[in-house]
Parts: structure tokens; sequence; C-alpha cells
């Protein structure tokens, strides 16, 4: 089993939907992450350099979700699950869950997501 760093409700506004108004308004996007990551190193070294830097993560799920505008939570997913595979090296695997709590979806809900898992091939 896997080490894991956790970066949960992470809130950003963003323009992401199939809709017209969600395009032009936005809305609320709560994100969650899970990077697993052998943390042994960094422990046993208290050094920055063997782990993974949680403003670095913050900042880069920051310029997707408040980025360029998607269809899909699953686009934003993706990108987010591919660019931090891409930037940290030692992150074996990571979960990316996009929380969309205020879709225009007539009901009575607490919010919709979505949840990926994406590891290196």
């Amino acid at each position: 089993m896997l080490d894991k760093i956790y970066l949960n409700k992470m809130a950003f506004y963003g323009y992401h939907g199939v809709f017209g108004e969600e395009n032009k308004l936005g809305q609320r996007f709560f994100v969650d992450i899970a990077l697993e990551i052998d943390l042994k190193p960094a422990g046993l070294s208290d050094n920055i350099e063997k782990t993974i830097n949680y403003a670095d993560v913050y900042n880069l799920t920051k310029e997707i979700v408040e980025g360029p505008a998607k269809q899909l939570v699953e686009a934003v997913a993706e990108a987010i699950a591919d660019n931090l595979l891409k930037t940290f090296p030692n992150v074996l695997q990571c979960q990316v869950k996009v929380i969309k709590p205020d879709p225009p979806i007539p009901g009575h809900y607490d919010f919709v997501a979505i949840e990926i898992s994406r590891g290196r091939e």
C-alpha cells in the first residue's frame, strides 16, 4: 500500500459546463486530490525535496479550474490528473474528484461530482 497526500475541498470559481449560462456566469467548483507517493524518504530526511509541495498542487489545480472553460467536468478532472503526473515525477497515481455543487439541474441534492484515478503507464 502506498502513502498518500490529500488536498480536499479546494474551492475555485470556473466557467465549465454544457449550458451557455454556465460559461457566462460561472459557478463554484470543489476539488479533492489524493496523490500516491512513497513518503518514507521525506519522513526520514525531513526534506521537502523528497515530497510534494502542497502549494504547487493547489496552484496547478487552480490554473486548470479557473482557466479556459471546458464543457465537461470529466475534461477538467482529466486535465488536472494529466498535469499532476507530468509535473510531479514521484507521484505514482492520483485520484481527482471534481465537485459541482450548483449545476443547473432542477431538484434537491448536495452536489454532483466525478472522480477519476490515473497512474503511470
